[in-house]
């Protein structure tokens, strides 16, 4: 059956065989990140409610994993910021309590663990993946893009609160855009604020596809080997390229043969891929990833967004 809040799974740089769970429309955030894969945030709020109905989301969950699927992780992600949906936590509690042998993934922006109940809620996940772009206000805002109550210092204390409640692993993403986080200045505030804050991991990333900025240049290996090494951090992670989707059950040949076949009929986006095969965005963007590293279609920038084109 086709699933309305679930896709994947899909091949994760960091996770795994990963099955995703989108809990807020596209693009329902807390910030509106120039680097932000699934584009400009349409509808920037810190409010929390139940943007999906929530046993809605339960019964796929149990209808899915009912199958026993092979998966590394089942992650809380996808078209916006998963700690605005209300009924996160029970989710989460659901999954723990039902189906134990899987592990559980946050990713998430970290807006939001200055709010003790937030901090509540995700205590059944067995991994945080939470963001920290910036330490000064300046530059949070010119990366991030947040609501206007959202304030760097208050992230970081939340993450530290956060650190000092949960029991399970705190993954702390760093995302770099050359010229703006990564000057001598800010990797010193970086530094102190990871201090703080203790994550188990520290994890680089940076442009592999395009954001909602075209002028963000990718960083060279040797610059982010630089950057991990002036953080003070044991172990800093650079995030490297997808692992390989062949050994994964739903990698669908169909899907794939889909996307060429519709890509060469004419360019399409990615919202116009969703809406002619029926898929997640999400789901989508992996397949694309695999045919852009192939060499078999690009990505071409337009007043209407970015569309892929077939290369051969």
């Amino acid at each position: 059956m086709g699933y309305q809040y679930l896709f994947g799974p899909v091949p994760s740089r960091r996770l795994g065989v990963s099955l995703g769970i989108d809990l807020v429309p596209h693009k329902t955030c807390s910030y509106n990140c120039i680097y932000c894969e699934c584009g400009k945030t349409t509808d920037l709020t810190t409010e929390r409610t139940e943007y999906y109905p929530m046993e809605a989301i339960i019964r796929e969950i149990d209808d899915y994993l009912s199958t026993d699927p092979k998966l590394d992780f089942i992650t809380f992600s996808g078209s916006g910021e998963p700690t605005l949906h209300s009924g996160v936590g029970r989710i989460a509690r659901h999954i723990r309590e039902t189906f134990p042998e899987y592990r559980m993934a946050l990713l998430t922006n970290g807006s939001l663990f200055s709010d003790p109940a937030v901090r509540a809620e995700v205590a059944s996940v067995h991994v945080i993946v939470p963001s920290l772009d910036a330490v000064s206000e300046s530059v949070f805002e010119k990366i991030d893009r947040p609501c206007s109550s959202i304030m760097a210092a208050d992230v970081i204390a939340g993450l530290v609160s956060l650190r000092n409640e949960f029991t399970g692993e705190i993954w702390l993403e760093i995302f770099i855009i050359p010229g703006l986080n990564d000057t001598d200045e800010e990797l010193l505030f970086l530094r102190d604020a990871i201090a703080e804050i203790r994550p188990d991991r520290v994890q680089l990333n940076a442009l592999d596809r395009p954001g909602i900025a075209d002028w963000i240049t990718v960083p060279t290996a040797e610059e982010m080997e630089r950057i991990a090494a002036s953080l003070g951090f044991p172990g800093v992670e650079v995030v490297g390229g997808l692992p390989s989707r062949s050994d994964i059950a739903s990698f669908s040949q169909d899907v794939r043969e889909s996307i060429i076949g519709t890509i060469r009929r004419r360019p399409c986006t990615m919202d116009d891929l969703s809406r002619i095969l029926g898929l997640h965005p999400n789901e989508i963007r992996k397949y694309t990833d695999t045919l852009i590293a192939e060499g078999q279609i690009g990505e071409k920038a337009e007043e209407r967004g970015t569309f892929f084109v077939a290369l051969s």
